[in-house]
């Protein structure tokens, strides 16, 4: 069963733009189709997603730990416009961040809901 979730900082990030949980779930059904931007590695994928208004290109990344399985976790995202990308310190800690998120069970998973550390968006 496909759990989709986005952490804390990225809602935050999230709630300053137009997108909303609905184009996120979006993107996962996009990326489970192999359409995927890039592969920064250590479990860490990038997906453009639209704004509403705009075109893929010049709208929001997001990046997404993953094993590309049943459990998808947005946590990280910027705007084309304000940032080209993240930087090699930033990308490392996505990736330590993402190997933590990626070896919790399922009742550790919904203990970090319980406690707002993590929201779950779509199944």
């Amino acid at each position: 069963m496909r759990r989709v979730f986005k952490t804390r900082p990225f809602a935050r990030w999230l709630r300053k733009t137009d997108l909303n949980d609905a184009a996120l779930c979006q993107a996962v059904l996009e990326m489970e189709r192999g359409l995927i931007d890039a592969d920064l590695g250590g479990g860490v994928l990038k997906k453009r997603v639209a704004l509403p208004g705009r075109g893929k290109s010049g709208s929001a990344r997001t990046l997404v730990a993953t094993h590309q399985g049943d459990r998808w976790f947005f946590v990280f995202g910027f705007e084309k416009k304000v940032r080209a990308n993240v930087s090699a310190k930033e990308l490392a800690a996505l990736q330590a961040l993402a190997t933590d998120l990626l070896k919790l069970s399922s009742a550790e998973l919904d203990r970090q809901v319980e406690n707002d550390v993590l929201a779950e968006i779509c199944r």
